[in-house]
């Protein structure tokens, strides 16, 4: 149940890398190829200036079209090449980027989903925008800047050549961007931080809100939780302005800096020019060249924002595959036959300093059925939880046939394990894709669960049967209906170990019959089948009760001696639990 420390690889001669960090390491190809295109095209770069030089100092002084006609279709040649290295490169990258997302894609999706069940506010969709803003940067514009950069020492001494000064007005310009955009990652790393924290927040905080929009309407608590949300949006609005206030100063601040740098390179050129030191040609080509040489820095500049959001979504995904390492896919163990056994089991929560439950011990045979019960708060749903291994901070043993629940791989394990919760959630799809878990629809199978639920009949009744969307059944279904088609779910293919918790809590008449000849069905087929409930309904049907009191077992055996002690325990003026449906059963 404790989670693994953050999943390393070591090599020999290599640092030890993270998972995503390795994964992206296995992307150096790509990354070579783009390097090889970007030396191409930024080569091709020069093509502008050598043009501007042969025209204005050749092809001028010689007046000749042959000469003017010639250079210019070599121009041209090698600004098709540069395209063409450019076009690439951009290919490279896009191709790169849908590579990641199918690795990682899967990886995230399961890492999130362990994340949601063991960490309180853990939103899988963030994750996924995480990975998204990797995927952006890793194939757009900001990347190509990285490349770019390490040529600018060359178009630096291509300017030397033509004349010193040019040169060093050019490493002057360099060094003032380069110093801008220090200051920029200075100034902009914690406020970009803080809003991007702040926005993740916002959408979380109305996601959750509106998933409960009928309940706001019903009870106008629409209006009071819409201030909320102002409240929220205003400080992430606040932040937000503050960041790109600091990103758009340093913005204007580098068009300041390049817009003088190519006013300042051509007057210099020009004043060498009067002084005989280089041609008019040189001049031209020198201005450009300089513009061209200070770019990759500017490019910087502008998308260093976009380089932070990339920055700290890599953190967060890389911080995330770690905690919670990918189980071993090749694990593979023998179906089990539904023997639970917990052994001195307690169970914590973030932020409560008293266990939930505390030094349970309990073993669930089976071919029998255990029923929980206990007043509220005293730790049934927390211990169903447990037993299905989705609680996340528990201690001592929870075995699954003798073997650790938590070894188990979910996806191997998930068939043999039914599970019904208090709040039933039925997913986008047909009432049958529900019943069968979105596995491969087996008629047969969704029918003979829909039967031991007591649903057949009622889901025959709708217009296209078991094919109904679950978009238009969820208008149509009752609570109970709904709960009917979550047991349907938790029995489908007849698990080895079956945990319902309260499964009765909406059940008319009709359902508590049908639960209850659920629950003997499956006990004379051999599963081991663990029901928590406060009414005493179905209790006829169960072999074995449980009382916890305050997360302790207070009381534990067959079902008639149990009963007989209760009764014993509740004082003469109050009527002792009976066995048909009733009121809630007091302990």
């Amino acid at each position: 149940m404790n989670e693994s420390e953050p999943r390393t690889m070591n090599k020999p001669g290599f640092f030890a890398r993270s998972e995503l960090t390795s994964t992206l390491w296995a992307f150096r190809r790509e990354f070579l190829v783009v390097g090889l295109f970007s030396m191409v095209a930024n080569l091709l770069m020069l093509t502008p200036t050598l043009y501007m030089l042969q025209v204005y100092d050749r092809v001028l002084a010689s007046g000749s079209e042959m000469t003017l006609l010639a250079v210019s279709l070599v121009a041209l040649f090698l600004f098709m090449v540069m395209a063409l290295a450019e076009w690439s490169r951009s290919r490279v990258l896009v191709r790169a980027g849908v590579r990641l997302d199918q690795q990682l894609s899967t990886r995230v999706f399961n890492a999130s989903f362990e994340a949601s069940l063991n960490e309180s506010g853990a939103s899988p969709a963030r994750a996924f925008t995480d990975l998204t803003m990797i995927r952006q940067f890793l194939t757009g514009n900001g990347i190509f800047a990285f490349f770019d950069t390490p040529w600018v020492p060359i178009y630096i001494g291509v300017l030397f050549l033509m004349h010193p000064y040019l040169g060093w007005l050019a490493i002057v310009f360099a060094l003032i961007q380069a110093a801008l955009a220090w200051l920029g990652h200075r100034q902009t790393v914690a406020p970009s931080e803080a809003a991007n924290e702040a926005q993740g927040d916002v959408q979380q905080y109305l996601q959750s809100k509106l998933r409960n929009a009928e309940v706001l309407e019903s009870m106008g608590m629409f209006g009071n939780l819409r201030q909320r949300w102002s409240l929220r949006h205003q400080g992430f609005m606040a932040l937000n302005a503050d960041a790109q206030g600091i990103v758009h100063r340093i913005t204007a601040y580098s068009k300041v800096i390049r817009y003088s740098q190519q006013s300042l390179a051509l007057g210099a050129g020009a004043l060498l020019v009067i002084n005989g030191e280089i041609s008019p040609g040189a001049m031209i080509a020198s201005n450009v060249l300089t513009t061209r040489a200070l770019a990759p820095i500017d490019q910087l500049v502008s998308t260093w924002r976009a380089f932070l959001g990339a920055r700290s979504a890599f953190e967060r995904l890389e911080r995330l595959l770690g905690d919670f390492p990918e189980r071993d896919p090749a694990l593979s163990r023998v179906p089990p036959t539904g023997q639970l056994t917990l052994r001195e089991v307690s169970a914590v929560a973030e932020g409560r300093e008293e266990p939930i439950l505390k030094q349970i011990t309990l073993e669930v045979e089976p071919g029998t059925v255990t029923a929980v019960l206990g007043p509220s708060g005293s730790g049934k749903s927390t211990l169903a939880r447990v037993m299905v291994g989705i609680w996340p901070q528990v201690s001592g043993e929870v075995l699954l046939d003798e073997r650790p629940l938590s070894g188990w791989s979910r996806t191997e394990l998930g068939p043999h394990i039914g599970y019904l919760p208090q709040d039933v959630e039925l997913f986008d799809g047909t009432i049958a894709e529900n019943i069968c878990r979105f596995s491969e629809v087996n008629s047969d199978k969704i029918i003979a669960a829909a039967r031991m639920a007591g649903l057949h009949e009622m889901i025959l009744r709708f217009p296209k049967g078991y094919d109904t969307p679950m978009g238009e059944a969820g208008n149509l279904l009752s609570g109970g209906q709904r709960q009917r088609i979550g047991l349907a779910r938790a029995v489908y293919g007849e698990p080895a170990l079956i945990v319902l918790d309260e499964p009765n809590s909406n059940l008319d008449e009709a359902g508590e019959i049908a639960l209850v000849s659920a629950l003997r069905e499956l006990k004379t087929r051999g599963k081991a089948v663990v029901m928590v409930t406060h009414r005493t309904g179905s209790i006829m049907a169960a072999d074995r009760l449980v009382i916890l009191r305050n997360g302790r077992i207070q009381m534990d055996g067959p079902r008639d001696r149990v009963l007989e002690a209760l009764k014993a325990t509740v004082p003469a003026t109050t009527p002792a639990p009976r066995a048909p449906a009733g009121p809630a059963l007091a302990a």
